[in-house]
């Protein structure tokens, strides 16, 4: 059995503001029944795995998801506002015709995947250093050889990759967006070396893809 740590970084269910296309951002919206099947379906695929840890974003859709998880793993969840999703400022709660009709230029931007363009929001930057910073604490709780899940936000996980990996944030351009109860999947071999790339965007199904 390899002794290297484990990371999982679990995207939650679909909600009904992922199914009409609204920003979310940090306002809250719980699972809507395609996110309740996405999250029970999931839930024993990672439990088989067998996790050491559980944490979650504090969030509503993030919380449900990881009951199910808690449900399947006999852990306890412990809610890190860290891994919350981008607060998306002004534009959070709007359709993205809305936004697209209200400021098209920035929409164009927002919508290839720079969210800096978001007035009065949070930037990449800031988004992964919150995000890392959480998920290091994490994996400095379980030992050598143990795995431990983090369910976050699509944006939140897609700009920590590049940055757990070493690489600049702006690398997140080479990721696609993390399909509702996706996951990608790291390993530590030591604690003094870098994080690997295992799996990114995983699907129980291949329905679930975008």
């Amino acid at each position: 059995m390899s002794d290297a740590r484990r990371l999982l970084l679990l995207r939650h269910g679909q909600t009904s503001w992922n199914a009409a296309r609204r920003v979310q951002g940090q306002l809250e919206s719980e699972l809507d029944e395609v996110g309740h099947r996405q999250a029970a379906a999931v839930a024993p695929v990672i439990a088989a795995m067998g996790p050491a840890a559980l944490w979650s974003s504090n969030s509503a859709r993030a919380r449900q998801t990881a009951a199910y998880l808690a449900k399947e793993t006999g852990l306890d969840p412990a809610y890190d506002p860290r891994l919350r999703e981008y607060d998306l400022g002004e534009r959070q709660g709007l359709t993205h015709e809305e936004y697209a009709a209200a400021a098209p230029e920035e929409f164009a931007i927002f919508s290839a995947g720079d969210y800096d363009v978001v007035p009065g929001g949070e930037t990449a930057a800031q988004v992964s250093a919150r995000v890392c910073a959480a998920l290091s604490d994490l994996l400095a709780s379980i030992g050598p050889g143990e795995l431990a899940v983090a369910v976050s936000h699509g944006a939140a996980i897609r700009d920590a990759v590049p940055v757990l990996l070493g690489w600049p944030v702006a690398e997140r351009a080479a990721l696609h967006g993390m399909a509702n109860c996706g996951w990608a999947l790291l390993d530590q071999a030591a604690a003094d070396r870098p994080l690997r790339l295992i799996a990114y965007n995983r699907l129980v199904s291949a329905s679930q893809a975008p």
